[in-house]
């Protein structure tokens, strides 16, 4: 059994918080077909990073804020199979309001539709897509995130399930827990410790703030949980 002791928490969204896999997917096979692009190769550019880079590195020729509107309604249009992961409401219920925040690649509008789909409240700290220079995998938003919180980055853990957000939260300096929602568990070996769900982490917070997390590492027998 781990035993974690932080200031702060710091969580990617999709595929953390909420399964939107099958939306991502969807939306940017519609929008690569639209676009005369590979699907698979604008699906596996999009995880984990601001859709406007993708779009960036996938068709530089077009005006990319009118294409990050394109796929921005594609993926808002499509909440099919949107649902809270696994343990996700009974950590955040143990976590005070000023010591955790959302840090996502998405755009503000796409991140508050999602959370209000998947009856999540916004949270009084929010990093989005729209409030960086830089997404992940560099380490800004993650330093962002942890500025926001008061504490040094070294005092954060991140709740990451993309090698890109791993990679970010490494970058920043934070201590890095990954849950395999999403990706193949040697994907995210570069994390500090792996979970199947967060409701493999019991969450407490002490009277001076000090947030507990303890759980079981992940290990080759267990299943990857499939959202």
């Amino acid at each position: 059994m781990v035993h974690l002791q932080f200031r702060g928490v710091l969580f990617d969204m999709d595929g953390v918080l909420m399964s939107s896999l099958g939306s991502v997917e969807r939306s940017w096979h519609r929008y690569a077909i639209s676009r005369s692009l590979d699907p698979e190769l604008a699906i596996k550019m999009a995880h984990g990073r601001r859709a406007i880079e993708t779009i960036r590195a996938l068709r530089p020729d077009l005006d990319d804020k009118a294409e990050l509107q394109v796929i921005e309604d594609m993926e808002i249009e499509d909440t099919e199979g949107l649902v809270v992961l696994p343990g996700v409401r009974e950590m955040l219920a143990a976590l005070p309001e000023d010591a955790w925040a959302i840090v996502t690649s998405a755009t503000e509008r796409l991140a508050r539709s999602r959370l209000a789909v998947a009856g999540i409240a916004i949270p009084k700290h929010f990093i989005t897509s729209d409030t960086v220079k830089r997404g992940k995998p560099h380490p800004e938003p993650y330093l962002r995130g942890s500025e926001l919180l008061g504490a040094t980055p070294d005092q954060c853990v991140v709740v990451e399930d993309a090698p890109a957000g791993v990679a970010a939260g490494k970058a920043a300096g934070c201590s890095v827990l990954a849950v395999l929602t999403t990706h193949a568990p040697e994907t995210l070996s570069a994390a500090d410790w792996r979970v199947a769900t967060l409701a493999d982490v019991q969450t407490t917070a002490d009277p001076d703030r000090r947030l507990h997390l303890r759980f079981q590492p992940w290990i080759e027998k267990y299943p990857k949980f499939s959202c």
